[in-house]
Parts: structure tokens; sequence; C-alpha cells
């Protein structure tokens, strides 16, 4: 359990741990709608949907960009686990607008709604 009324939050992609550390909220989207945690959340299992996690840690907030997963809150511990999650400033917004180009070309909306969660991200680095 996290101490000094803090959460312990691991943001976990599929090949790396994203990010780790203590934080005092988190806000995630999920398919049930936005959802934000403080500590003594109660228990909950969620599954995530393309979008902006925001981690506020030690006077910063931390935002990253996720696609489906889960996210689950037990005793002030929070895991996000999804398949792909990149920072806000790991992203290249050029590189993003071409993605979210060619997936629109490509008529595949579940690259779509990942590219546009990207970009929402690049706006908020």
């Amino acid at each position: 359990m996290a101490s000094n009324g803090t959460l312990r939050v691991e943001l976990v992609a599929a090949d790396r741990v994203v990010w780790s550390g203590e934080a005092t909220q988190i806000a995630a989207r999920t398919s049930e709608g936005d959802l934000g945690v403080l500590v003594d959340h109660a228990p909950v299992l969620s599954v995530l949907v393309p979008g902006v996690v925001t981690i506020h840690s030690e006077g910063e907030v931390v935002a990253a960009v996720v696609e489906e997963g889960f996210l689950s809150v037990a005793e002030n511990r929070v895991s996000i686990l999804s398949e792909d999650a990149f920072l806000v400033d790991e992203l290249d917004p050029a590189a993003v607008k071409a993605e979210l180009e060619q997936a629109r070309a490509d008529e595949d909306e579940a690259a779509v709604r990942r590219a546009e969660a990207k970009l929402r991200g690049t706006e908020l680095a």
C-alpha cells in the first residue's frame, strides 16, 4: 500500500513500464465514462478506451496517451495496463497527424480513435 496519503501507480504498456511512482490523483477514460481516482478509492476494475490519462504527482501532472486496456484500483494501488501507451512528450505531432490521415484514408475506425487520442495528447504537451 502507498504511504503518506498517496496512490502507488504503475502505467504499463505491452512492452515496457511507461511510468511508475506515487500520485495523489489519477484521471482516465473508461468504457463507462471518465474516472477519477483519489486516495482510499473503492476497488474497481474498468476497461480503458483510447484516451489521455493524467497522473498528479508531486506538484506535476504526467499525461500519457493509452490505447485499449484495463485500469485496476485496490488498496491505494492503481494499475493502468494498455496495449500501447506513450507519455505525451514522446509523441511527434506531425507523425500523429499523418497517422490520423492514413487511418481515415483506410477507413479504420479503431485506428482513427487511437490516433485521435494521441492527437489530444499532443495538445497537452
